[in-house]
């Protein structure tokens, strides 16, 4: 159900309208990522908090687009989205 459409006040000699349009809120990130520090070897896993559950996002490194590979796996719980690299080397820095 919503909340949008044609209102009016009808006092019989006269009429007030109203348009009305509700906008949703724009999904937020309300948790951050943590830097982190790892030894070479291990699997370093990064994840943040959005206001919305499974919405579409993308990961990047230095500018550059993440995708899921044997290295990345990028995955969504609810709100929380992950990105676990794997085997992390001085590279991934």
């Amino acid at each position: 159900k919503t909340d949008a459409g044609l209102y009016t006040c009808d006092i019989g000699t006269d009429v007030a309208k109203s348009k009305v349009s509700v906008q949703e809120k724009p999904t937020e990130v309300t948790k951050q990522l943590e830097d982190k520090t790892s030894a070479a070897g291990q699997d370093i896993s990064l994840s943040c908090e959005l206001s919305k559950p499974d919405m579409s996002i993308r990961w990047y490194k230095d500018g550059k687009a993440i995708r899921k590979s044997q290295k990345y796996d990028l995955h969504q719980e609810g709100t929380r989205a992950i990105l676990i690299i794997h085997d992390s080397t001085v590279k991934d820095s």
